[in-house]
């Protein structure tokens, strides 16, 4: 009984995510995601007592999903200059992959939704943008890697360019892929933003 409850919920967050995916800059109703799973309104709410709850399900996805990496690429022992790429990499390479994500990382899907889904969107980027910081921070104490501007300073400006990269992917209606030329901007971001010995030919 239990297995086929989560496997409900399963369908009705990959209904949503599909959802977003296939109807690029249009908001989702209910009514719509239920004609999509196959169920009447009232049994989506058995498993989520709001659409909000629905939007968490996917975001709390997203987290698991793109941390759990994080933690395998920041234990690895690439060099800092390595891992912020990985991260930065995977970031892009996993909206690519689920466009319906990148609508929620970029808040289009969360238009008219509470304020709340929109802070954990939030709280997704911090994070990401101190795991970039405490990276760069540690390896200046260990291996005396120098950016040019602070940590704190480099890491979101290496954010900020994955971002707008995601949101591109979303303005073009996923035509413009986060990945395209990446490894390019990459070298050119990482020249700039470290020390010449730091930065691998």
């Amino acid at each position: 009984m239990s297995e086929q409850k989560i496997s409900r919920r399963d369908q009705i967050l990959q209904s949503l995510a599909a959802m977003l995916q296939n109807n690029p800059g249009q908001r989702i109703t209910t009514a719509a995601l239920a004609r999509q799973v196959g169920v009447s309104e009232a049994a989506l709410y058995r498993h989520f007592p709001s659409k909000a709850r629905m939007f968490e399900g996917l975001i709390s996805f997203i987290e698991e999903t793109i941390f759990s990496r994080v933690s395998i690429i920041t234990k690895s022992d690439a060099d800092a200059v390595r891992q912020c790429e990985q991260l930065l990499t995977l970031l892009l390479t996993f909206v690519e992959k689920n466009p319906g994500m990148a609508r929620i990382l970029t808040g289009d899907a969360l238009s008219g939704e509470t304020e709340r889904l929109r802070m954990q969107v939030n709280q997704v980027f911090e994070r990401l943008e101190t795991q970039l910081k405490q990276i760069l921070r540690e390896a200046e104490i260990k291996s005396g890697l120098r950016t040019r501007a602070s940590a704190g300073v480099t890491a979101n400006l290496m954010l900020a360019s994955a971002e707008g990269r995601i949101r591109q992917f979303v303005r073009s209606e996923f035509k413009r892929k986060p990945t395209a030329s990446w490894a390019d901007q990459w070298q050119v971001l990482a020249a700039s933003s470290f020390r010449e010995a730091a930065v691998p030919a």
